[in-house]
């Protein structure tokens, strides 16, 4: 059996683009603009608000975790894998453009909001699963880590790009500047849209598809082959343990993508200039992280990888929950005056080096883990695990701060991690890419 090549820069170039879109709607919707917008002045009372932010983004991840495997399914035996990807991008950016319409103040505003993020959104999920079943194509499975972290990397440069371009035409956020709020949607649809083209023109359908048995359509297939699936995922232990694992840490990824912001409007109280400063300083450097340890991972194993990050993001997050309470001691400590949004700010450096990498790696374990035949189905069941996760994560911070305040209730997240990290230690990562090379497909 020849050693699988890996695909042509170009190609590779092209897929990558999609992080480097789809992170414009991750970074300015779900976490540095409209999520802070949407309580503030479209709900108007931060703990409800919050509580409904939670709720728009679990109806849309409840809706991923149950059509993406099928889906998948779907896509792997008609191999369609770039018209599902392009169904994906074109809804995201259609009801992204759309939260033009949800005018802070106006009747049915609020109910207006949830529904185009929970549809925005659930178009951006999908999507990452349909982009993510590209990756084991793409090269042999030495190569995944870094041609994963290189997209990643990629993709925090277009949050970069994406988020300094609405923060400059669209700021201040508040109700003196609604004219600008309101361009939130539209510039960052647009951006998306752009961005997206290389994908569609650069990256190609390697997969053939297979004639319809009698009296079977797509639909029945789909469902025929996820039954199927579920029988023989039994058999990829380690993967199985591996989406355990993943679906803890994911929770704790859920709830710092979607309330990292808000976490510092509402409980560090910084001002427009510290919150453009995060959003720079993150980026890069989860953009460094995601590629840093996209060698890293091909040098030491993704398995390593990913329990390093997972290791960083408890300190993380124990630090940022203890922000104003280690800021007083430092102060008390040395003599100096520094305010919490500073100390805030060093943190969400650290946290930022893990914020690409343990998605990456995760996504790398996958890849290795998975039978070429099966890709489609088995990213399916990652997105399920990974959607499942982050509506347990987000509803739990979403009923904790409402009863405890954001501060308290934003340290779940490094029991979440723990666990994730717990768990982790149970997989067997040469036994898992022995598994995936001696499937059978079919």
């Amino acid at each position: 059996m020849s050693e699988k090549k890996r695909a042509p820069f170009r190609e590779i170039f092209g897929w990558a683009m999609f992080d480097f879109a789809n992170s414009s709607y991750t970074t300015v919707i779900i976490t540095v603009a409209f999520s802070v917008v949407f309580p503030k002045l479209i709900v108007g009372d931060e703990k409800s608000g919050n509580l409904l932010w939670s709720y728009a983004l679990s109806i849309a991840l409840l809706l991923v975790a149950f059509s993406g495997p099928i889906l998948g399914a779907i896509m792997d035996f008609s191999a369609s894998k770039k018209k599902f990807l392009f169904a994906s991008y074109i809804i995201t950016v259609i009801a992204t453009s759309a939260l033009y319409f949800v005018v802070p103040g106006e009747a049915f505003a609020v109910t207006l909001g949830i529904i185009l993020v929970a549809v925005s959104n659930y178009g951006f999920s999908v999507g990452e699963n349909f982009a993510s079943a590209f990756l084991p194509d793409l090269g042999p499975p030495d190569d995944l880590g870094k041609i994963s972290g290189f997209a990643w990397g990629i993709g925090y440069f277009g949050g970069i790009l994406s988020t300094g371009l609405v923060l400059a035409l669209t700021t201040p956020h508040d109700m003196t500047n609604l004219d600008g709020v309101r361009l939130i949607g539209p510039i960052t649809g647009a951006f998306f849209f752009l961005a997206g083209i290389p994908t569609f023109l650069l990256l190609k359908e390697r997969g053939t598809p297979r004639p319809l048995p009698a009296g079977q359509n797509y639909l029945s297939i789909g469902f025929e082959r996820l039954k199927r699936t579920i029988n023989e995922i039994k058999d990829f232990r380690d993967l199985i343990v591996f989406l355990i694992s993943f679906f803890f840490a994911y929770a704790g990824l859920a709830i710092v993508i979607s309330f990292a912001f808000i976490y510092g409007d509402q409980v560090i109280k910084w001002d427009a200039t510290a919150q453009a400063l995060m959003f720079v300083l993150t980026n890069i450097s989860a953009a460094i992280g995601a590629l840093l340890f996209g060698f890293i991972q091909d040098r030491i194993g993704d398995k390593k990888t990913y329990t390093i990050t997972l290791i960083v993001w408890i300190v993380a997050v124990t630090l940022i929950w203890g922000a104003n309470g280690l800021t007083e001691w430092l102060n008390q400590t040395f003599g100096s005056n520094l305010e919490s949004k500073t100390v805030f700010l060093f943190i969400g450096v650290l946290a930022g080096l893990c914020l690409g990498s343990t998605q990456s790696s995760a996504r790398a374990m996958v890849g290795v883990f998975s039978p070429e035949s099966k890709a489609g189905e088995f990213f399916g069941f990652w997105g399920l695990s990974g959607k499942l996760s982050a509506i347990f994560g987000l509803l739990s911070l979403g009923y904790l701060q409402y009863m405890l305040g954001l501060e308290n209730a934003i340290l779940l997240c490094s029991g979440l991690f723990f666990v994730a990290l717990l768990i982790n230690l149970r997989v067997d990562e040469q036994r898992g890419k022995k598994m995936a090379r001696e499937h059978k497909g079919e």
